[in-house]
């Protein structure tokens, strides 16, 4: 799942990313309302979470723009005002979601899931991907091999779901690294390799399988 940020407050936007990454997204952060309305336009984004006072074009104009545009990506938007007004011009321009700051990281978490789970369902999709005696649950993150759960690792998680979402297709390494990492990612793209290794150590060697030059694909039992 890959999030947009867009806060001016760069040490509150900075400390969500580092969180919301570790919980196993990708996520951009823009600081600026007029960026942030292009990213979100531009991007191929799962959610967005909205500060209202922003520099350039505030969290309202920007939510009603992408809205007009016909954009239907989950927007949570985040406001230190906290009357009820503002939360309901917050909802009228097509938020939603509203969080009042200071918030609970715990409860931002919980909003995320809950919106990305109210899109999924809506969309008509399952949670639950089933791939010959795989099982992953990518509502509750849990993944079955047979009868026995296996214990993963947020990222390598979040590359098996790229796969098991697309079972059968091939995925290109950069399309996992932009869902998985972000746009910005300047490391070593033989990161995804260590993951899909990893991933065949803990599942089964011949599950993921290697399209040399192209990318990888989820196999049938061998």
């Amino acid at each position: 799942m890959r999030l947009l940020i867009v806060e001016d407050e760069k040490r509150l936007a900075l400390s969500l990313a580092k969180g919301l990454t570790a919980e196993g997204y990708a996520v951009d952060v823009v600081h600026d309302g007029r960026e942030g309305l292009h990213q979100a336009s531009e991007g191929s984004y799962d959610l967005v979470i909205l500060d209202i006072m922003l520099p350039g074009l505030n969290g309202y104009r920007v939510c009603a723009a992408l809205r007009a545009a016909g954009h239907d990506v989950p927007i949570l938007m985040l406001t230190a005002k906290d009357g009820e007004y503002d939360e309901a011009e917050g909802l009228d321009t097509g938020a939603d979601d509203y969080l009042t700051k200071p918030f609970s990281y715990v409860v931002l978490v919980a909003r995320i899931k809950a919106l990305l789970r109210r899109r999924a369902q809506g969309a008509g999709a399952s949670p639950v991907h089933v791939h010959g005696d795989l099982k992953v649950d990518t509502a509750a993150r849990r993944v079955f091999l047979g009868e026995e759960e296996i214990a993963l690792t947020a990222k390598e998680f979040s590359v098996l779901e790229q796969l098991v979402v697309r079972a059968g297709e091939v995925v290109s390494k950069s399309e996992i690294l932009e869902h998985v990492w972000d746009f910005a990612y300047e490391g070593d793209p033989n990161i995804v390799e260590v993951y899909v290794s990893a991933l065949r150590r803990k599942l089964r060697a011949g599950l993921i399988g290697t399209v040399r030059g192209v990318g990888y694909r989820l196999e049938t039992d061998r």
